[in-house]
């Protein structure tokens, strides 16, 4: 690999969505951006954390025959490097001698040059790193066309040592390669850790992460890049692939990095599109081609529809109506203008016929009793039935429409409104979903397929919500106002603060002690809930382990 000293070097970001495990299809891709890198003049290709697999792989890398594959697909890398082009900077999972190791390889000349190994190995939230990866060591810069690149696998610049290591060996330049998924906080955190890093060292720095849908994650792109003086040099579109060229320039003592500009997304707009890019690549990865879900006329399957039909297209969604005796007039109304406005095709299914039956054949089992819950729960799980039978007819997807909100306090029916195979707003607190549903009806985010203009009916928005399980039932039967609910889950769920915590902030502690009690009574429904986009700082799912079998039930405790 050449050591003649260059006063520049064009660095080709590649900011992609790999599909995890499809190694072969990850590799073709990686020779189609490199063709493109080297049409804009490029000296290198930099791939996001851990790109050849896809991340998080978790136990796939433990089988013999995707390791395999990855070496394979290694070697042909190293093989299409012999034609002279740009340099690769792979990220990839590497085994030495019974120990595997999530690594990046810089690949030129037709052969492996060199290879860091990740330090920092996270073991928090959704991350598993340490399940399988082995921590590598610290290590100096690697010599790429007489300039000295020092490589930091995600996690290695959140903490000061790695960085520190290669500043103190003589690098010229930090390239970071992350796999890091969005957040609503998750943006200025990242800035906050690479600020500090390009402080301490005195380095510019290059940010690379993925971008894409991975199960319960979404990887938001937003890759850019710091100068010595930690001003911005580059800025990535976020939610969407970009290939883009940094040039890297030696300028009297100086190291100076420059390289496109786009200007970042507002909060709803962010989160909105994290929603659509989750449901997308869900579908689109696991192939399906089409979804369905119930459209109630409520402001929780309204926003799911616009999502979808954002995410997917009109053509490839498909709603059910599914009334019962209980169901208002304005329900269906808002129901048929809302599939009018998104241009989707709503069917309806009345569920009355099918809640007789099963009141006929539940008569003798249920006799002498009054009906109660389990009588609504019916409703719920029919409708479910319903839509499963369509799913397995015609091959949608069905899609929950439980907010999380009602995830966290239970006010949600196993196999009934929580059935689906993905659940796209499932990490939305209710008052959220408000937010964004008054915003979609402003704006149009960037890649969505979607109409602009109203899409959502104004009375859709400003009506209490209800399940309609009952006459005349609103959810605040049953919930405080969600205003007052949301604050209270978000201290339980996101901080894992206690009770005595809350109330000091001055929430009622009856109140915050029946919401604790819903949300350790409900484990074991979540633990059953369809996976959905991570979107808050802790999500229910991997994010978030409790046990379902646990004797602890929080009380509040009055402190003199």
């Amino acid at each position: 690999m050449s050591k003649q000293q260059s006063t520049e070097l064009t660095i080709a970001v590649m900011q992609a969505n790999p599909h995890l495990g499809d190694v072969e299809a990850n590799f073709e891709a990686l020779r189609q951006k490199r063709e493109r890198a080297a049409d804009m003049g490029a000296d290198c290709l930099l791939t996001p954390e851990m790109y050849l697999a896809g991340y998080p792989a978790d136990d796939l890398v433990l089988r013999q025959d995707f390791m395999s594959r990855i070496e394979k697909a290694l070697q042909d890398i190293a093989e299409l490097s012999a034609d002279g082009g740009p340099a690769m900077i792979v990220g990839a999972p590497h085994r030495d001698t019974g120990q595997l190791f999530n690594s990046v390889f810089v690949i030129a000349e037709g052969a492996i040059q060199a290879r860091r190994d990740k330090v920092n190995l996270p073991n928090y939230g959704v991350f598993d790193d340490k399940r399988n990866f082995t921590a590598g060591a610290l290590r100096g810069p690697v010599n790429l066309k007489g300039w000295r690149l020092g490589l930091a696998v995600c996690e290695d610049i959140w903490f000061a040592d790695v960085c520190e290591t290669l500043a103190e060996s003589g690098a010229d330049i930090i390239l970071s390669v992350n796999a890091s998924p969005f957040d609503v906080e998750k943006a200025e955190q990242r800035l906050v850790q690479v600020v500090s890093r390009v402080t301490e060292t005195e380095l510019p720095l290059i940010y690379a992460n993925m971008v894409g849908g991975q199960d319960e994650l979404v990887f938001d792109g937003g890759s850019f890049a710091l100068n010595r003086a930690g001003k911005l040099a580059c800025q990535f579109p976020y939610f969407s692939e970009h290939l883009a060229c940094l040039t890297l320039k030696r300028v009297a003592d100086d190291v100076q990095l420059t390289g496109p500009l786009a200007q970042p997304d507002g909060a709803n707009e962010a989160l909105w599109r994290a929603l659509m890019l989750g449901l997308r690549d869900y579908c689109g990865k696991n192939g399906f081609q089409s979804v369905i879900f119930g459209l109630s006329g409520g402001i929780d399957s309204a926003v799911v529809a616009a999502l979808a039909v954002d995410a997917l297209g009109a053509g490839r969604v498909h709603a059910v109506m599914m009334p019962s005796d209980y169901t208002a007039e304005i329900s269906v109304t808002d129901a048929d203008k809302l599939a009018e406005a998104l241009g989707i095709k709503l069917e309806t299914i009345a569920i009355r016929k099918g809640m007789a039956a099963f009141h006929k054949m539940l008569a003798p089992s249920f006799a002498g009793r009054e009906p109660d819950l389990a009588e609504e729960n019916i409703q719920s799980r029919l409708r479910g039935m319903l839509l499963m039978a369509l799913s397995n007819k015609f091959g949608h997807l069905v899609l929950a429409t439980g907010n999380k909100s009602e995830y966290a306090a239970g006010y949600s029916t196993l196999y009934g409104d929580m059935c689906g195979g993905f659940a796209p707003i499932k990490d939305v607190w209710k008052t959220r979903i408000f937010e964004l549903a008054r915003w979609r009806n402003s704006a149009l985010p960037k890649g969505a397929l979607g109409p602009t203009g109203e899409v959502i009916p104004d009375r859709i928005i400003t009506r209490p919500p209800s399940a309609e399980l009952r006459p005349d039932q609103q959810d605040t039967d049953s919930l405080p106002p969600y205003e007052i609910l949301d604050d209270i889950l978000i201290a339980l769920t996101e901080e894992m603060a206690d009770i005595e915590t809350i109330t000091a902030r001055g929430f009622d502690a009856d109140t915050v002690t029946r919401a604790s009690q819903l949300l350790f009574r409900a484990e074991y429904k979540r633990f059953q809930a369809a996976p959905g986009p991570k979107v808050t700082a802790r999500a229910f799912g991997r994010d978030r382990r409790l046990p379902l079998t646990s004797g602890f039930r929080p009380q509040f405790t009055e402190t003199l």
